[in-house]
């Protein structure tokens, strides 16, 4: 399939990197640490911000001390953290302003686990930046305003369920990769197994996508 846009946004975690297993085990020592393994268990973790899980498990009060040490414990465990098939190739066949990383991590995070595979974008949002985190569209939306273009003339590749919901109600085209969960879970406008499945190159009007039938 052909798509021509004027800019690529990506999740980071499931779709450029894989760190679960960083984030299983800090994820299951915090909630030990917290004594709410139980309730852990039920909640959704992946595509989501660490703020609404947190204020999901803990009362309010608890919810910024608590939220300081689940960063701590994520940014100083980058071991295992790996690049995804197709990502360096990808990545390096596009104009830096013609492409983002939007992701539910903080900054501080977000970078620790980009620099630990060497990618460096020069447009990043992150948790910090935005109110609302996906499946709201907020996170997209100030993407496509940083780069200076439409969201709907965007392509938004995710791994979560949230992601391509946040993505869907931006307006922009979205590509699913099945990194994470089944095809059978994701909604969007074209599924890849992952983004080895994806060529781009840049025109005069923008990007022309190609994925793989």
């Amino acid at each position: 399939m052909k798509l021509s846009v004027d800019a690529l946004l990506f999740d980071n975690d499931g779709t450029l990197v894989s760190s679960m297993d960083s984030v299983h085990r800090c994820w299951t020592r915090w909630a030990e640490e917290y004594r709410v393994t139980e309730a852990f268990a039920q909640v959704e973790l992946h595509g989501r911000p660490a703020a609404d899980i947190v204020a999901d498990l803990l009362p309010a009060e608890r919810v910024p001390e608590a939220l300081a040490r689940i960063e701590e414990l994520e940014t100083q465990d980058a071991d295992g953290v790996v690049l995804l098939p197709g990502t360096r190739e990808l990545l390096d066949s596009l104009p830096a302003d013609r492409w983002a990383v939007v992701t539910s991590a903080t900054r501080r995070l977000a970078e620790a686990r980009l620099a630990a595979v060497g990618i460096r974008p020069k447009h990043l949002i992150t948790a910090d930046d935005i109110t609302r985190g996906k499946p709201d569209p907020e996170p997209f939306l100030l993407a496509a305003r940083h780069l200076g273009v439409d969201p709907a003339r965007c392509a938004v590749f995710e791994d979560a369920p949230a992601g391509l919901t946040a993505g869907r109600a931006a307006g922009a085209t979205t590509v699913a990769l099945t990194t994470t969960a089944p095809a059978g879970e994701l909604v969007a406008d074209v599924i890849v197994p992952d983004l080895s499945a994806v060529s781009a190159q840049a025109t005069a009007d923008g990007v022309e996508i190609t994925t793989a039938d």
